[in-house]
């Protein structure tokens, strides 16, 4: 009998411990399984390249997860301006944003370097860049920057590389940044200081208000992107000198904003998908992106007869010598962006003087299949 009351009191307390263990599961596993319908919005207009990195995240992440991470993509000023999205973001207005650092060097200009900063920095390539965010602290960095400095509610990725990119457009064409002072030119973000400080008259434009503001006569000039993203804009019918390469934003990366109380809310595969697909996203969109750029380039010359022209040296020595006056200026003034700073000069100097010994010259072989044309023979007397 008392073995059967035993058996019984048994089988109570392990239905119980059963029960108990099955409604602890239950919340994680419908929490695995949820579907999270959210909207992000890009700090650029639905026509731009840089919203088919947008659109391209937003797919394949969809597409990876299943389906549960469903993100639809807005345009620039769908919710709110193109210059609010990290703020709206942070107050959950918009689940994130797909937008550029260096739009936030008002609030702090150590946002400048999460962008890969004027000059790399210190000579870094894309690929030291992004060694730098996945090897170097840059990722951390970067999300401490937002959460911790700002006392934002996001975390960030980075996911859209756009450049090198080129100098601008101009009305007439120059020889020297002399000549450049007083032209009034649309330049965004961090660029835009170090024009100003070159004697550029700087006016800062979203994308979309660029070619009415040169129709109105508000601007002479402007940078945006590069070729294939220029064309797109349709600056080639404004302006017909193109100067390129520029050293203001020559490597560039755009950013992925997710509120911090969304993110939390995702199940650590939904996080692991954000990273992978950001990170494809980024590589995947890169390498075409340098090949629409240099069939833009082709059109540009041939089909609308723009002047392609080699940016004159002494102009890119000054945006590179304006800057380190800039950032020399800030690191003594603000302690965060001197650790950021040091962070990135510390792994661009052990990457960068390596990689001139390991990697050969790109214009030892390019000027061996692809010799750069010689001067028309001069006509004889």
């Amino acid at each position: 009998m008392k073995n059967k009351k035993l058996v019984s009191r048994l089988g109570v307390a392990l239905m119980l411990m059963g029960v108990v263990f099955a409604l602890t599961l239950q919340p994680q596993e419908a929490r695995a399984q949820a579907t999270f319908k959210l909207k992000f919005q890009a700090s650029w207009p639905a026509g731009s390249t840089l919203f088919d990195n947008f659109k391209m995240f937003t797919e394949q992440a969809k597409k990876i997860s299943g389906g549960r991470l469903d993100i639809e993509p807005l345009p620039a000023g769908a919710v709110v301006p193109a210059f609010e999205v990290l703020d709206a973001t942070s107050r959950g207005v918009i689940d994130g944003a797909h937008s550029w650092a260096s739009y936030w060097y008002g609030k702090r200009k150590v946002a400048v370097l999460f962008t890969g900063g004027p000059g790399g920095t210190f000579g870094m390539d894309y690929i030291d860049y992004l060694g730098w965010m996945y090897e170097g602290g840059g990722l951390k960095l970067y999300n401490e920057f937002y959460q911790d400095i700002l006392k934002l509610k996001v975390v960030v990725y980075p996911i859209l590389p756009s450049g090198p990119q080129s100098f601008g457009w101009f009305k007439k064409p120059f020889k020297n940044m002399a000549e450049l002072k007083g032209t009034k030119m649309r330049v965004g973000g961090m660029a835009g200081e170090l024009f100003e400080k070159a004697g550029v008259r700087v006016v800062n434009l979203p994308g979309g208000e660029i070619i009415p503001a040169a129709e109105r006569g508000v601007i002479d000039a402007a940078e945006w992107v590069t070729p294939g993203e220029d064309m797109k804009m349709g600056f080639q019918d404004i302006w017909k000198n193109y100067y390129l390469p520029g050293m203001h934003e020559n490597v560039t990366v755009g950013e992925l904003l997710i509120n911090k109380d969304v993110w939390e809310k995702f199940p650590p595969d939904l996080k692991a998908i954000v990273e992978a697909a950001s990170m494809n996203t980024l590589m995947r969109w890169w390498v075409g992106f340098i090949k629409f750029n240099s069939q833009a380039l082709k059109e540009l010359q041939e089909k609308h007869k723009v002047n392609i022209i080699r940016t004159p040296d002494d102009v890119l020595t000054t945006q590179l010598k304006t800057w380190d006056e800039i950032a020399k200026e800030e690191a003594a003034k603000d302690p965060f962006f001197k650790k950021v700073w040091d962070s990135q000069k510390e792994y661009a100097g052990l990457v960068v003087p390596a990689r001139r010994f390991m990697f050969p010259p790109y214009d030892f072989a390019a000027d061996y299949y692809w010799p750069k044309p010689k001067a028309a023979p001069k006509p004889k007397k």
